[in-house]
């Protein structure tokens, strides 16, 4: 039996489970009220957890997998194995003074209070410095240390630097920068093929983001033009279509970025019929 964990709540937890659902492993008779969900496989399970406590989670084998951020994996110092960067839940730790402050670098801390939620990364950043601070460990509401007289500058994670604004503080630096990760549990990882086939179902989901497949009907006087438009991964398929013309149909994974001046320039070389269809999933 594999076990899987993943965060309970906030703001990693409907990105991670709609990422799972995607990758053909969807929650099933469970949510953020039990501690474990079954899942279409009957060899894996949820464990639901704070996103915190993950890493070691998977480090101690109490899950073989795990899905959290990167600053957590860091901050824990666990012994886990980095599988895949899930490219969402990206975020910064950054250090931040009151608006008001004549601060304007970590070099001008010295000696100074530094409160952070990330004790140990914070304390490894300054020391790489040179720079000597004191600690100050709170568990929340970090951000309102410095106007009340508990630290003179704060290291805390920012997604779009709203909170720092609503609370007066202003960014000088940024510490960390952070995304959500799939891990793994070293021993269990080793020639574990159900780790394997969820490390690739997954990767199969985010190798398709951002991808279309075309499809279209292309006569076969114009199919060196048109192949010439398709920036394709490895190339067109092509097709003979039972018509009386000399049709042929035509398929293309392209991205989806340039997918409205493609299909501008494959219409100018004669394409007819085009589809564009998003993909679900993508096996390396």
């Amino acid at each position: 039996m594999i076990r899987i964990a993943i965060p309970n709540k906030g703001r990693l937890h409907d990105p991670t489970v709609n990422l799972l659902k995607e990758a053909g492993l969807p929650v099933l008779e469970g949510g953020t009220r039990k501690l474990f969900a079954k899942t279409t496989d009957p060899e894996i399970t949820y464990l639901f957890a704070r996103a915190a406590d993950i890493p070691e989670y998977v480090q101690d084998g109490a899950a073989d997998v795990g899905i959290t951020g990167l600053d957590l994996i860091n901050e824990t110092e666990s012994d886990v194995e980095v599988l895949l960067d899930l490219k969402f839940g990206g975020a910064s730790l950054v250090l931040a003074v009151p608006e008001d402050s004549k601060i304007s670098s970590s070099a001008e801390l010295q000696g100074m209070r530094v409160a952070t939620e990330f004790p140990n990364i914070t304390a490894k950043y300054f020391k790489n410095l040179g720079v000597d601070i004191e600690v100050i460990k709170v568990s929340g509401a970090c951000e309102m240390t410095p106007h009340v007289g508990i630290a003179d500058a704060i290291v805390d994670i920012s997604s779009s630097g709203t909170t720092l604004v609503t609370n007066h503080l202003k960014m000088i630096e940024k510490v960390f920068t952070s995304s959500v990760y799939l891990i793994a549990n070293k021993k269990t990882k080793a020639d574990n093929e159900k780790i394997e086939q969820i490390q690739t179902a997954v990767e199969s989901v985010l190798r398709a983001k951002g991808k279309r497949y075309l499809m279209m009907n292309v006569p076969e006087t114009e199919l060196e033009t048109v192949k010439k438009v398709l920036p394709g991964m490895a190339g067109p398929t092509v097709m003979k279509v039972e018509s009386d013309d000399s049709i042929l149909a035509v398929h293309a994974v392209v991205d989806a970025s340039s997918i409205f001046a493609t299909v501008g320039e494959l219409k100018k070389a004669g394409a007819k019929d085009i589809l564009v269809v998003p993909i679900e999933r993508m096996m390396p």
